[in-house]
């Protein structure tokens, strides 16, 4: 029986008993429940009752044991709500979805402590040790199969079960309240025992999976979460490797299909105005916390819909933590600080997953806080610590193939917005000549990132990146403009123990004949393997100062030449 007192400031009190339906509540006479009152609204709320439970959503304001809320779902019985001077007290003899299952769960528990006491114990098996590439057993097929097919059935479930509720009353809800709308949904399906549930299955773990999957990002949630994890790769529904401390490793979570992986795509896609289909099966994305996203679907993938993920790090990084984790050290970093605040156009390269992106950070963190900065990027990633930054993100093509907006496009619009330092995210095509360009006139101090195997070899793809401009330059031209515009160039690699290091850092020194001339600086010299695998070497200056310096300490700048005069071993054992 499911009961409702009204009290108001003006009527009388009156209990309303209600049968399972859909009611409106509010102050108009259009309204299931009419109440009077002028701090309502003429459809205040809707009330869901079902056999097992019921649901409130609130239109205006609510509050719920003197706190604001937004909805309620089958809460204890005597549950008062409030708005303004008119106070809703539920009366009911359902158990709340929670409750049920505790009580299923004590039985359970109950059941295999009676066992257990009742079967002899067996002899403690032989310690055999873990191996990691050991196939999976029939018996952990069956237990992966079973487990899979009743988050299926309880995902059906949960949704034909909200489809009751109407749509258009949790439409409105956001993200948390509708998460804890389908986990309330769950725990009452199982609770009420509405889908066959295996009793030795862990149910909080069945409803927290299935959630997830069903509203947010499924197995990727509790990788997310995971600090320690820098990068997730999904290659198709039942395959997720994660990199953990620079080391690549499988995850034992799965999605239950190709249909759940799709659908949690387009959950991260679709808020960004963006879409992935046969038509457009390729997407560039990002996830509220910056994390960015890259999927590819069929036919263009024959495995199934793969996405990998580059974790947004939470942490902001300076030159400091990175002489703390051993990536340089403090030597070249007091350099790199002095080419940054001395306005050094800098290019951060190295290969995929070397920590470009980090280390430019780092950088960006040298710049004082009056200069007015430009972030350009295709997803948004620097978290630069100054109050002045503008941050402009690139856009692709829409369903018309039209609106797409550049990385060029954007460095020659922010030539327009008078910054003191332009910082590019990643030059990788025709945008390399407008950053050159803007390195040359008045824009020191720039810093952008590209791919390359040595600072040589970038030197060459720069060349390559300008000519996919269209402009028919000469070659030497080219090299003209690059020599003049780039000052430093930082070469980062990833070693083969997950650690990224700083292997060089090279000073251009302007043009001989055609060759562009570099003067290495500092380097870093690999001397041994340990026994578990970690490589050792130390960073070493080659003793040669830059040309600026001798330009700067003519201006009247005292620069420290002793740093250029010491080699450290690495000694950090992050």
């Amino acid at each position: 029986m499911f009961k409702l007192q009204i009290r108001t400031a003006s009527d009388a009190p009156q209990t309303r008993e209600l049968d399972p339906g859909i009611y409106k509540l509010g102050r108009s006479i259009w309204s299931d429940i009419r109440i009077k009152s002028s701090h309502l609204l003429k459809h205040h709320m809707t009330l869901a009752i079902q056999e097992d439970g019921f649901k409130l959503i609130a239109l205006g304001e609510l509050e719920v044991n003197g706190r604001p809320a937004q909805s309620l779902m089958t809460p204890e019985s005597g549950t008062h709500c409030r708005v303004g001077d008119v106070e809703l007290t539920f009366l009911h003899s359902y158990k709340t979805a929670e409750e049920l299952l505790d009580e299923e769960d004590d039985r359970i528990q109950a059941r295999q402590t009676t066992t257990s006491e009742s079967t002899p114990s067996a002899p403690a098996a032989p310690y055999r040790p873990e191996t990691p590439a050991m196939s999976p057993t029939p018996q952990d097929i069956e237990e992966t199969r079973v487990w899979t097919a009743t988050k299926k059935a309880l995902q059906k479930a949960i949704l034909e079960k909200m489809d009751l509720y109407k749509r258009g009353i949790i439409d409105g809800l956001n993200d948390e309240d509708l998460r804890a709308e389908a986990t309330d949904t769950a725990q009452s399906i199982l609770a009420g025992q509405q889908i066959d549930v295996p009793p030795h299955l862990n149910k909080r773990r069945l409803i927290q999976e299935t959630v997830a999957e069903s509203i947010g990002l499924g197995p990727l949630e509790p990788l997310l979460a995971d600090s320690s994890v820098s990068e997730i790769m999904v290659n198709g529904p039942n395959q997720i490797y994660i990199e953990r401390n620079g080391k690549i490793e499988r995850s034992t979570t799965r999605f239950t299909g190709d249909s759940s992986l799709l659908s949690v795509i387009e959950r991260i896609v679709s808020p960004l105005g963006r879409r992935i289909d046969e038509g457009s099966p390729m997407v560039d994305a990002r996830l509220k916390d910056g994390s960015r996203v890259n999927a590819i679907i069929p036919p263009l993938s024959l495995i199934g819909p793969v996405v990998t993920i580059r974790k947004f790090s939470t942490e902001k990084y300076n030159l400091d933590r990175l002489v703390d984790f051993g990536s340089l050290n403090p030597e070249m970093a007091r350099f790199l600080e002095i080419c940054v605040r001395h306005r050094k156009n800098i290019v951060v390269c190295g290969g995929t997953g070397s920590g470009k992106t980090t280390f430019l950070n780092a950088l960006s963190d040298c710049i004082p806080n009056y200069e007015r900065i430009v972030t350009i990027e295709d997803a948004a990633e620097l978290q630069l610590a100054q109050e002045h930054v503008i941050s402009l993100e690139s856009r692709p093509a829409n369903v018309e193939k039209t609106g797409e907006v550049t990385i060029r496009d954007l460095v020659k619009n922010s030539l327009r917005m008078r910054p003191d330092r332009i910082i590019v995210g990643e030059c990788r095509g025709a945008e390399a000549l407008d950053m050159l360009q803007a390195m040359n006139t008045g824009h020191e101090g720039s810093m952008t990132t590209a791919h390359s195997n040595s600072p040589r070899d970038l030197l060459s793809r720069l060349e390559v990146m300008v000519l996919m401009s269209g402009m028919d330059l000469p070659v030497r031209v080219i090299r003209e403009q690059i020599a003049s515009a780039v000052d430093i160039i930082v070469h980062q690699s990833r070693f083969s123990d997950g650690r990224r290091r700083v292997t060089s850092i090279v000073e251009v020194d302007g043009m001989e004949e055609d060759v562009v001339l570099m003067q290495k600086l500092f380097e870093f010299r690999q001397s041994s393997i340990g026994e578990d695998g970690r490589l050792h070497g130390e960073f070493k200056s080659l003793g040669i100062a830059p040309r600026f310096y001798t330009e700067l300490q003519e201006a009247g700048v005292e620069l420290d030449r002793s740093i250029f005069m010491s080699t450290s071993k690495e000694t950090s054992t992050c």
